[in-house]
């Protein structure tokens, strides 16, 4: 083996670690508002090393074009920017749901 395909060797195994201990975090946390946050181990660090491992594995085979830089950069900063701003969504939507202010419950309610 080479050191290009060592690097990308290492870098999948490390996204698979990630996204396989993000799936078992899932399974344990107790509720639905901690599993947004936690879903952030795949998104922001297990698909940038996958994209990451991509360009070296192109670029060691000869196949690498600048669109292909842009591409994976865009791709990147979109995981990040999505992961963000859809964590922050989800958690907003799923705390309005879960948590009941007794400010605002019908009378019925705040017994």
């Amino acid at each position: 083996m080479t050191i290009p395909e060592i690097i990308i060797s290492v870098l999948v195994l490390l996204a698979t670690f990630f996204i396989v201990a993000t799936t078992v975090a899932l399974w344990r946390v107790p509720s639905a508002l901690t599993r947004v946050n936690v879903l952030g181990g795949i998104t922001c660090i297990a698909l940038p090393l996958l994209i990451i491992a991509l360009m070296i594995h192109d670029g060691t085979s000869g196949d690498l074009s600048p669109n292909h830089w842009i591409r994976a950069i865009i791709a990147i900063l979109g995981l990040w920017f999505i992961g963000a701003v859809g964590s922050f969504a989800m958690g907003r939507a799923i705390y309005g749901v879960t948590v009941v202010d007794p400010g605002s419950a019908p009378e019925n309610y705040k017994k």
